[in-house]
């Protein structure tokens, strides 16, 4: 391909909407170009990338045994109304309706309508197991996209879904999924990790999500120095720890404060002078199971994610003051658990506590001295969130270490969950009607080539990992007026194609200072730079975009070392 010839329009400066390195570097690229929040045209260089993904992922589905479908992205409500997700999704489930008034959704995930072609399908169990998977536009009305393709409203997935008969036999695939997905990753030249993940709003047992290793990724991810445990923050636990041995503390008698205005841990144990780890922070939420207190220990922030799970809840939000104030009697900030008539659900560090301090349940006062067992009745869990230091939950030895990462994959056991609801069932042996056993695997195509950028690149620009790069290399005569310099291009350009290498040759009429910027912003893996003072000598340079190692080399010879720095 030639530079003059392709729609590849760099920029020079970071567009002012843009958030992240990604966003920015694709954009100044010329891969990507907004229409609408969220929503993006993708050019030439990026739908090259996005190909090479995809390219990947349906080679590595393909060899573990899924086959390929293609689903409408506009879907009837009727099929997200028998699973029960029409009014629980949300408003990013965009809703559209036709001529004749009825409705459809713009599908962010296609559980329903996979179910619903595996029901119509599969009638015994001699025709299972079953992975069926797609690559495919998905659209999520979010409320704020951001971060270009990472988190966009209109995105490309891959996503499958298998049937099983049993339970075992799920088991088995989520296996083979998650050794697939490791491949996947692997081949695209990214470091990951797989980490236990929380369901979501797709529901099922467990999951696990892919992680790419970068410092500017949207989630926080915790690791044990010592085991293989890893885990999103939303669902990591802690090592237990028992309780204090209280027979050791002297337990004070109860004293009321008075705090005027002190609402905020740092506010009141600043006032108090006393360490947040002594206060116990009780916080009202409004959730299905009705009205319940939460209680951490100062030091520490409750994870909604964790309590949701403890309370066995579909719904776990902050009440309104007005809700805090009916529970409390006092303005939010005063709460503590002692008289609540609600449930309370405590971390484990409130246990700890001797001598505690909470809100008095009254306009500016709190109250010292407070001991859990002593003076009130809680459930205990884990619902706190983890910090870098606590004790890993898997070992006896390890503590746990905080990074962030980009989610590029998520893969889950679903069970039973959809196909009950939609009554998808098959005769098992003994002739038995059994709805169909679940797994939903998921990998964001756009994000992995966005990932990716987020982990390889510099000040320069991007560095791409071979496997996704646009172009194998590229042939950068420097002026393209000098007869010599154009017919070694030419002369190279097609050696390196007929040679099975994407090459990309910057034949545009411009200064030499420009097209070098422009090859470090692209990223290819190697430049082939022709210029006349080193042909002179029969020489040309070439460059590898990671390192900047430049060698200089016969031109006779330029082709074969062009693959011999591609492969080193």
């Amino acid at each position: 391909m030639r530079f003059s010839k392709m729609l590849l329009p760099t920029l020079k400066e970071d567009p002012s909407d843009a958030d992240v390195i990604s966003q920015k570097l694709m954009m100044r690229s010329g891969m990507i170009r907004k229409v609408a929040a969220g929503i993006y045209n993708l050019l030439p260089l990026g739908a090259r990338v996005i190909a090479k993904v995809e390219g990947i992922v349906r080679a590595e589905m393909n060899a573990a045994g899924a086959q390929e479908v293609v689903m409408p992205v506009v879907v009837p409500s009727e099929l997200w109304k028998e699973s029960g997700r029409w009014e629980a999704y949300g408003k990013e489930l965009l809703r559209v309706k036709d001529r004749h008034d009825r409705e459809f959704c713009l599908a962010p995930t296609h559980e329903e309508v996979i179910t619903d072609m595996v029901r119509g399908a599969v009638r015994s169990y001699k025709e299972l197991p079953l992975n069926l998977y797609q690559i495919q536009t998905k659209f999520r009305d979010e409320i704020r996209p951001r971060f270009g393709l990472m988190r966009g409203r209109e995105f490309t997935m891959k996503d499958a879904y298998s049937f099983h008969a049993t339970d075992e036999c799920a088991a088995r695939e989520y296996k083979n999924m998650f050794d697939t997905y490791s491949r996947i990753f692997e081949r695209c030249g990214l470091e990951f990790r797989a980490v236990e993940a929380d369901t979501g709003s797709i529901g099922g047992a467990f999951s696990h999500e892919f992680m790419v290793m970068a410092d500017t990724g949207e989630d926080a991810i915790a690791f044990c120095n010592a085991c293989s445990y890893a885990a999103n923050v939303e669902r990591a636990g802690i090592r237990a720890t028992a309780p204090a041995a209280r027979d050791s503390c002297v337990e004070k008698n109860i004293e009321r404060v008075s705090t005027p205005g002190k609402k905020s841990v740092e506010e009141v144990s600043g006032f108090i002078k006393t360490s947040p780890k002594n206060l116990i922070k009780t916080l009202i939420y409004d959730t299905d199971k009705g009205v319940i207190a939460a209680l951490v220990a100062g030091n520490f922030d409750i994870n909604e994610m964790k309590l949701k799970r403890a309370l066995g809840a579909e719904r776990v939000r902050l009440a309104t003051d007005e809700t805090v104030t009916k529970t409390t009697g006092a303005p939010t900030g005063f709460a503590g658990p002692m008289g609540l008539k609600c449930r309370i659900a405590a971390d484990y560090s409130v246990r700890q506590i001797v001598n505690g301090i909470t809100g008095a349940n009254a306009a500016d006062a709190h109250l010292t001295n407070v001991n859990p067992a002593r003076d009130f009745k809680a459930e205990y869990f884990d619902i706190r969130a983890v910090v870098n230091g606590d004790g890993c939950p898997r070992c006896a030895n390890g503590t746990l270490a905080i990074r962030r990462g980009i989610e590029v994959g998520h893969i889950f056991k679903l069970g039973a969950k959809y196909s009950e609801a939609m009554k998808a069932t098959f005769l098992d042996p003994a002739g038995k009607v059994r709805p169909f056993i679940m797994g939903c695997y998921g990998i964001g195509i756009g994000r992995t080539a966005a990932a990716s950028i987020e982990q390889n690149h510099d000040e320069f620009g991007i560095i791409w990992p071979r496997p996704l790069a646009p172009f194998d290399c590229e042939v950068l005569p420097v002026n393209v007026k000098d007869a010599g310099t154009m017919k070694a291009a030419e002369a190279l350009y097609a050696a390196l194609k007929d040679g099975g290498l994407e090459v990309l040759m910057d034949d545009r009429d411009d200064r030499a200072g420009v097209k070098f910027k422009d090859a470090d912003l692209i990223g290819i893996p190697v430049r082939v730079t022709i210029g006349e003072r080193n042909l002179k000598q029969g020489l040309v340079e070439i460059k590898k975009r990671r390192g900047g190692e430049v060698t200089l080399v016969r031109v006779d010879d330029a082709a074969g070392e062009v693959r011999k720095a591609l492969e080193g």
